[in-house]
């Protein structure tokens, strides 16, 4: 957020030690939004194109994502740490990289490289054993081991971690983290290269070894994306404990008690409705909806939110919740008293020209050098052909119905309002099968009550992949959304347990442990 202030308290930290810190800046652009939009940035948000004069005097924050080039350019000058304020994830392990090995600014194949290899490295055990589908078969999450990535000049490396520590590393492990927080895999953009993921190759390297090569890259826009985050009101959320017998009746009769009590109260006052509310019955169905099987839960966490621009209005909910305990129906528990009334920061995304933006670098010693050029740009991202698909599956016989984990592993991310889940083939036959029936309009009808904004599905087969773009999921996203699970991480899990019927002998083509490399 600040890093000249960070600098500072370092070299206080060290004690006296000679610490050498340079510091990139520039993407800082909450002061110059006026200039920025007077030189002709919409500043328009890129996932619901909606326009920026409503919310341009609600503006927080503003920082444009800057890439590699300006990490590597701080290297140049032997700094113990590099400071920067908003840099992409990939950018962070790909500007050592094209400091070590002197890559040219349009060596695009090489570049993506770096990128891919720092997707994996981004989320840090979530590549080695975390968050894993098949999550017995990570002999201990004690101490897990942080992915390494060893890497070779011409691009290729290998996924690795420490010997001795925790966790797992597998070709299906690194296939899970490179489909997390995935919109088109073809086409994965930063300011520096745009990689195509649908080259990537894997291949087993021994135990706890992955590794990973052919990535291809082309030149990246002439954009570089905005992250605002502008003042969008207050939400309130609590909720209380309802027990057993009858405990969803129970719950639903208190929450029908809750919204009628409010609807009176907040007529009487005269007071705004709410922009959105929400129920939601956790250990029932809060975070799968309608995917959950029905069952009988013996208790249930009735979760109870509003959002709006009027804290009066939320108000009046934050009082009525703990008033439930005492008026309702019976096997009632307090969770955690008067729920919490807070402010919403919402996150806004907008592109705008390169150039608008300059990206400059403090040296230890303290000059400012730039502004930095920018590489190569070619404009429109678009990919040419589409990536080669050999899988094949024309078996037949009897049918079994299995849920959809018997065949995939998945993992799912946010961006924004939307959830990517990336479903991966346990082998290329199943793969095929996926293919062929998993469709964008099946899963949309899974999901029919989660993607509000409809369904857009990838084809991966470089990695036996499907990935799933589930538009208007969230409830807003982020700090805006009103749901147990904000950021969608939990439905990748709510379409393996979708049953699908499928041949028997389909089951046979899976390996009994993790299987071969793609």
């Amino acid at each position: 957020v600040n890093p000249r202030a960070c600098a500072e308290a370092l070299r206080a930290a060290a004690g006296g030690l000679d610490l050498r810190i340079a510091i990139v800046e520039g993407d800082d652009l909450a002061a110059r939004i006026p200039q920025v939009r007077a030189a002709g940035a919409e500043l328009r948000n890129m996932e619901t194109g909606e326009a920026f004069d409503p919310v341009a005097d609600r503006v927080q924050a503003a920082n444009a994502y800057f890439g590699a080039r300006p990490v590597a350019e701080a290297l140049k000058h032997r700094p113990h740490i590099v400071l920067c304020g908003r840099v992409t994830d990939t950018g962070l392990t790909l500007g050592p990289l094209i400091h070590a090995f002197q890559w040219a600014a349009d060596d695009w194949d090489r570049l993506a490289a770096g990128i891919v290899a720092g997707h994996i490295l981004e989320c840090g055990a979530q590549a080695t054993g975390g968050n894993f589908t098949d999550w017995r078969k990570v002999p201990s999450f004690l101490e897990p081991g942080y992915p390494i990535a060893e890497v070779k000049p011409d691009g290729s490396f290998v996924v690795t971690k420490q010997p001795g520590s925790g966790g797992l590393v597998s070709c299906q492990t690194v296939r899970e983290q490179l489909l997390y927080e995935m919109g088109d895999p073809r086409s994965y953009l930063t300011p520096d290269v745009i990689a195509d993921f649908s080259t990537i190759r894997l291949t087993a390297d021994g135990p706890d070894r992955v590794r990973v090569s052919g990535i291809q890259g082309r030149p990246p826009t002439d954009l570089l994306k905005v992250s605002l985050a502008h003042a969008e009101g207050w939400k309130v959320q609590g909720g209380i404990f309802i027990c057993g017998p009858d405990a969803r009746a129970k719950a639903k009769a208190f929450a029908e008690l809750c919204w009628a009590r409010f609807e009176t109260e907040r007529q009487r006052a005269g007071l705004p409705a709410p922009d959105a509310t929400s129920t939601e019955l956790v250990g029932d169905d809060a975070a799968h909806r309608s995917l959950t099987p029905a069952h009988e839960p013996t208790e249930v966490l009735l979760r109870l939110g509003a959002r709006g621009h009027h804290r009066a209005t939320l108000e009046l909910l934050r009082k009525l919740v703990p008033a439930l305990i005492l008026s309702g129906p019976p096997g009632v528990a307090i969770a955690g008293g008067a729920p919490t009334l807070s402010e919403v920061v919402s996150y806004w995304p907008a592109l705008m020209p390169q150039g608008l933006a300059p990206a400059f670098v403090v040296t230890p010693e303290g000059e400012r050098l730039g502004p930095l050029d920018w590489p190569v740009t070619a404009g429109a991202p678009g990919a040419d052909g589409s990536p080669e698909d050999r899988a094949t599956w024309t078996g037949g016989g009897s049918r079994v119905k299995v849920p959809l984990g018997r065949l995939a592993h998945a993992r799912s991310g946010d961006k924004g309002d939307m959830t990517n889940i990336g479903l991966i083939g346990r082998s290329e036959a199943c793969y095929a099968w996926l293919r062929d029936h998993v469709t964008a309009a099946v899963v949309s009808a899974w999901f029919h009550d989660t993607a509000l904004g409809g369904v857009t599905r990838f084809e991966v087969p470089n990695l036996w992949a499907l990935n799933f773009l589930l538009e208007g999921s969230l409830g807003g996203g982020g700090t805006k959304s009103l749901f147990l699970d904000a950021q969608g991480k939990t439905l990748s899990h709510a379409l393996l347990r979708c049953e699908v019927e499928v041949p028997e002998a389909l089951l046979h083509t899976v390996a009994p442990e993790d299987g071969p490399c793609a």
